[in-house]
C-alpha cells in the first residue's frame, strides 16, 4: 500500500514515514500544501495523512481541493488542535478520520488500518488465494497451514499480489504501489524481489502461485 505523508515538522514528518515503512507501506512524504497537492494529485496513493497547519495551503484547504477534484483516497487528518470546530472543519472538507497531536503510535496505525478496510473490504482482516492466507492484523502470512516468514518489503509485495489476484500487474504498477517516489525503474529490484518471494511461497508447493508474463509482469492465481 502506498501512503502520502503531508506534514511541515520534518522531524515528525520522518518518524511517521520511518514507522509507517517499518509496517511495510510504501511512503512519501511533503512538507507544504502545494507540493502535497502535487503528489497527491499525480500519484497513485492508498491514504493521505495530512496536517491541519501547513504552510502555503493548509490542509482544510487541501483536502477540499482533492474532494473537489474527485481524489477519494482515505484522508486521516494529523493537528495540535482538539477543538470540535477545527475537527467539523477538516471532517467536513473531506476528511475520513482525525486525530490529534501527540498521538499513541499505535492507536495511528489501528485508525490507518482501519480506515484502508473501510475502503476495500469492510470487516475482511485477511486475505487469500488458494491454500495462502495472509492476515492483515498481525501480518502472518501461511501456506497449506504452515507460516511463511517474511521481510517487511516481500510482506507489501506480496500484499499487493493479493489485492490484485488474477490481475496481471506490471513492474510500473508494483513501482508504485510498494516502492517509494525516489525509486529507480531501471533497476531489477523489482523482478528480484518477486524471485525472493516465490522462491519463500511456492518452492515445494507443485501449484505455482506467483506466474511471470513475459513483457507484461506478473499474475497471483490457483
Amino acid at each position: 500500500m502506498r501512503l502520502l505523508v503531508v506534514e511541515d515538522e520534518r522531524k515528525i514528518a520522518d518518524f511517521i514515514k520511518r514507522g509507517l515503512k517499518e509496517e511495510g507501506y510504501s511512503v512519501d512524504a511533503a512538507y507544504d500544501g502545494e507540493e502535497g497537492h502535487f503528489l497527491a494529485s499525480t500519484g497513485p496513493y492508498d491514504l493521505i495523512v495530512l496536517d491541519l497547519m501547513i504552510p502555503k495551503m493548509d490542509g482544510v484547504r487541501l483536502c477540499r481541493r482533492l474532494r473537489e477534484e474527485k481524489i477519494s483516497a482515505p484522508i486521516l487528518m494529523l493537528t495540535a488542535k482538539d477543538s470540535v470546530k477545527d475537527k467539523v472543519a477538516g471532517l467536513d472538507a473531506g476528511a475520513d478520520d482525525y486525530l490529534t497531536k501527540p498521538f499513541a503510535f499505535e492507536e495511528f496505525l489501528a485508525r490507518i488500518r482501519a480506515l484502508l478496510r473501510k475502503r476495500d473490504m469492510p470487516a475482511a482482516t485477511r486475505l487469500q488465494t488458494g491454500d495462502m492466507v495472509l492476515d492483515l492484523l498481525t501480518h502472518k502470512v501461511t501456506r497449506s497451514g504452515k507460516e511463511i516468514e517474511l521481510t517487511y518489503k516481500e510482506y507489501s509485495l506480496l500484499e499487493y499480489f493479493m489485492r490484485n489476484a488474477g490481475t496481471v500487474v506490471t513492474r510500473t504498477m508494483i513501482s508504485e504501489h510498494v516502492w517509494d517516489l525516489h525509486f529507480d525503474t531501471y533497476t531489477n529490484v523489482i523482478d528480484v524481489y518477486v524471485n525472493y518471494l516465490r522462491n519463500k511461497i511456492d518452492r515445494g508447493h507443485k501449484n505455482k502461485l506467483i506466474h511471470t508474463l513475459r513483457g507484461r509482469g506478473y499474475v497471483l492465481k490457483e
